[in-house]
């Protein structure tokens, strides 16, 4: 059986794993991976610095690079960088939302969604995208995301939505004023990143009516302005990411008042990437 090297990367860090006949070697995690912010020598530079060197035990036959920020043009750059390093006849670079489908579809039909810092959903027939809504940030879209609840929490927060004493002890726990906040979301850099930083916040006050509240919409909305434009009654609804992950419970709560069926909903889809790549 051959060792096969798969990542999945976001512009913050990269989930490493080799893997071989369905078994996990290896898992790693190094820093993360983008072509939309890196170039070709420094995608080398970070994978020979701080991946190459770990596997001096292993022989690699293929590598399988998932990542944000790999749109079809920019996937030449990070399989330039992956070649320098492995000498190797398979190397295959795909989107993230690629990664969702393969991890949580494999070879059958499907609809695939990610629910992290940010949000992104697509119906997958088995072998290829079919349908996709647009994520578009989470200025305009990323429903659902953790940057979303975020935002709406701290918006709630700042025009006194939030029942008596929760907008206090979150700028407490948090360090925060409204200029912090002002500043973080229009002037520095990441700002999904900052909004996203609260979902521990939110989870934590679950049971508040007006969190709920802010849950209840950020989910109805990504089921409404994204799922339920796909084929949703006769394929099952899958997730990956952190957020989907620790609000399954909202989240099948919420989909089941719509009528939505939820199949798998994992933290990470290198797990599922793995029995992908052991079934293919």
């Amino acid at each position: 059986m051959k060792e096969i090297l798969i990542a999945d990367s976001g512009a913050t860090k990269t989930d490493w794993c080799v893997a071989k006949g369905g078994e996990i070697l290896l898992r790693f995690t190094s820093n993360g991976i983008s072509p939309v912010y890196q170039t070709e020598d420094e995608i080398a530079e970070e994978i020979q610095k701080n991946v190459y060197c770990r596997l001096s035990n292993h022989s690699i036959d293929a590598v399988y690079f998932y990542g944000s920020g790999c749109i079809p043009e920019k996937e030449v750059v990070v399989g330039r960088a992956v070649r320098r390093l492995f000498a190797v006849e398979t190397v295959e670079v795909y989107s993230d939302l690629i990664a969702a489908a393969h991890a949580l579809c494999g070879c059958e039909a499907g609809i695939a969604c990610i629910l992290g810092t940010g949000s992104n959903s697509c119906e997958w027939d088995g072998k290829k995208v079919v349908k996709q809504v647009p994520p578009l940030g989470f200025i305009l879209g990323d429903e659902g995301s953790g940057a979303a609840l975020g935002k709406l929490l701290v918006s709630d927060a700042l025009k006194n939505q939030l029942s008596p004493g929760l907008k206090e002890k979150l700028l407490e726990q948090y360090g925060l004023t409204q200029a912090i906040i002002i500043d973080s979301v229009y002037k520095h850099p990441f700002p999904s990143r900052f909004l996203a930083s609260f979902s521990p916040f939110i989870l934590g006050n679950i049971e508040d009516p007006t969190i709920r509240r802010i849950v209840g919409k950020s989910f109805s909305d990504f089921f409404e302005r994204n799922v339920m434009q796909y084929n949703y009654r006769e394929n099952k609804v899958n997730f990956v990411g952190s957020i989907a992950f620790h609000y399954a419970a909202y989240l099948k709560d919420i989909a089941a008042e719509k009528g939505i069926r939820i199949g798998t909903i994992d933290a990470s889809p290198l797990e599922g990437l793995v029995r992908y790549y052991a079934s293919r």
